[in-house]
């Protein structure tokens, strides 16, 4: 079995375990099992360490606390895939860098060329995702993408007209990006 089967069937092990924990939690919840018999002191017991953080947060912003569980299972879903994509992501990074040692100078400025560029997109894409969801520019996680991208975006931002309430300086910086690394590839 190789080491990415291996990450996958844990993270897929992770999430059904999340599962029966927000199952657990919700059965007793909702009454299904009382809370005062066995069964639902275990089920309590089992599911509250890992809702209770979940849930306290769920009632500062408004929400039911029943559904504590199910957001575990959703923060674990997205947690696996982050986490599978980033272990692709560095098994590729390795070997384009074992490629591009063994291929010269060349391979090496092209190499560059490709980290830059998708730097910079994962920079724009967090910057438009954060916008969405109203994420001030100068917080703690916003920052480093504002300082990426903010000498490409901003001058186009002056320069194409408003439409309406939708903001392309973006999208626009990305056609630039991705013309520029198609240049500087074909001149490498």
């Amino acid at each position: 079995m190789s080491l990415h089967a291996l990450a996958r069937s844990v993270v897929f092990a992770v999430f059904c375990l999340s599962l029966l924990i927000a199952l657990a939690g919700w059965l007793v919840r909702t009454r299904r099992i009382s809370p005062f018999s066995h069964l639902g002191r275990l089920f309590r017991s089992v599911s509250e360490p890992f809702t209770s953080p979940i849930e306290r947060r769920l009632v500062r912003a408004g929400g039911n606390p029943v559904h504590a569980g199910w957001w575990l299972v959703v923060g674990v879903a997205v947690a696996g895939v982050i986490l599978l994509s980033l272990w692709d992501w560095a098994i590729g990074m390795v070997g384009a860098m074992s490629g591009a040692a063994s291929g010269g100078p060349r391979a090496v400025a092209g190499l560059v060329v490709v980290i830059a560029y998708n730097v910079l997109i994962v920079a724009l894409f967090v910057r438009v995702i954060g916008s969405w969801f109203g994420a001030f520019r100068y917080s703690r996680w916003m920052r480093p993408a504002y300082a990426l991208t903010d000498w490409l975006v901003e001058p186009l931002r002056r320069i194409l007209p408003p439409f309406g309430m939708m903001d392309v300086s973006p999208l626009a910086a990305w056609f630039v990006l991705w013309v520029l690394r198609q240049l500087l590839l074909s001149v490498l």
